[in-house]
């Protein structure tokens, strides 16, 4: 019985020897490289067939795809301690000046197809790190239906913080609230850059959030929820978001991205379209981020790295992941053509294009991430 267990394990040894040598075999004469990126199914049902169709492209590289769609910037923290980094890496402005300024990035350089903006949310010290896919800024989106319930103009171009509170003062009733809050960072942030204030100053020297600006912005944004009661208390959201609250019609008005745009097109019930953010003293400014392709700067196939950003960021794979309704797309010749200006919900969505020339990237420096929690519990008490 014995001697026939060691024979059925030398024949499955043998067995996945030669699976193991057909692999090796398959990867014979091709250059790997590593990609990481975070997404959702919806992201990764779109990556997924432009990487093979880069592969067809490029018979000489294979792309070892590593998705992460939890922790991911704790786990680019592991790899690059390990000395084990992606090739290439999916990242955002937050936490790219942490990466830049400890050298672990491959300076790169885009063409003139890239809004400026998204360059300048990219770089660090005045150089890019990494090639922009998509523009993430913040509008207001509304339920028409609620405003035509109850006779309620909508929002326009140009409208100021008091006319936006008129307005959310008139929708909120019979368990409506006029406008949505949430104590993350980057849903206050347009309250008090437009008021002149902000976290950070644009050099980046000092913390400007105690300056008069910012506490106007700050106060007003709390009064929403605490003076008003325009918005709702953390208890009355209870486990529900705020996205949650707009498609159960228990909100007029919802400050976010376009990421939540297929989610409204698939589930909304009723007719939605989005405005611009009100104008407080200093104008309508909410804060511009993006996210794009970076090249660690020790991989050792920087060529192929470069050729795989170069497909990802370019026109026709950036209309793929606009075709979706999830992302403002970097590349202008892209935003400007039919492939984000659609016929699809919402109807004016030359809104978010037009925020982007009042819009400010977010000043963020190394230890952002350390200033935002060292805030968390003061904004808590204040909000709460």
């Amino acid at each position: 019985m014995l001697k026939k267990f060691f024979i059925i394990l030398g024949i499955l040894g043998v067995f996945f020897l030669c699976l193991w040598g057909f692999a090796q075999n398959s990867y014979n004469n091709k250059t790997v490289i590593q990609l990481a990126s975070w997404g959702s199914k919806s992201e990764i049902d779109i990556l997924k067939p432009l990487l093979e169709e880069f592969e067809a492209e490029n018979p000489d590289i294979k792309v070892d795809f590593m998705h992460i769609p939890q922790n991911y910037f704790q786990k680019i923290h592991l790899l690059f301690a390990s000395n084990t980094a992606p090739d290439v890496i999916f990242m955002n402005n937050h936490y790219l000046p942490m990466y830049a300024n400890a050298g672990l990035l491959e300076p790169l350089q885009a063409d003139k197809n890239f809004y400026k903006k998204s360059l300048e949310a990219l770089s660090w010290g005045n150089t890019l790190y990494a090639i922009p896919r998509d523009i993430s800024n913040l509008v207001i989106f509304y339920n028409k239906d609620i405003f035509d319930k109850y006779n309620v103009p909508y929002p326009k171009r140009g409208w100021t913080f008091d006319e936006f509170l008129k307005t959310a003062q008139n929708l909120t009733l019979d368990g409506i609230f006029g406008i949505s809050f949430e104590e993350d960072t980057l849903f206050y942030l347009p309250y008090l850059m437009s008021e002149g204030g902000g976290i950070l100053a644009d050099d980046l020297s000092r913390l400007i959030i105690d300056d008069i600006k910012t506490r106007k912005g700050l106060n007003f944004y709390a009064d929403l929820r605490k003076k008003y009661h325009v918005a709702p208390l953390r208890e009355e959201s209870a486990s529900a978001t705020m996205a949650q609250m707009f498609l159960q019609g228990k909100l007029a008005m919802h400050l976010s991205g376009r990421w939540l745009v297929p989610k409204y097109r698939a589930e909304a019930v009723f007719d939605w379209d989005v405005a611009p953010f009100p104008k407080g003293s200093a104008g309508s400014i909410v804060p511009l981020d993006s996210s794009g392709w970076s090249i660690s700067k020790s991989s050792k196939h920087k060529i192929e790295a470069r050729k795989l950003v170069d497909f990802l960021a370019s026109k026709e794979s950036s209309q793929k992941f606009t075709q979706s309704g999830l992302i403002v797309p970097a590349r202008h010749d892209v935003a400007e053509s039919p492939y984000f200006l659609d016929n699809k919900k919402p109807l004016h969505s030359r809104v978010f294009l037009a925020v982007i020339e009042t819009s400010k990237p977010t000043p963020v420096s190394v230890d952002y991430k350390e200033i935002l929690d060292n805030l968390k519990g003061r904004f808590e008490k204040l909000f709460n």
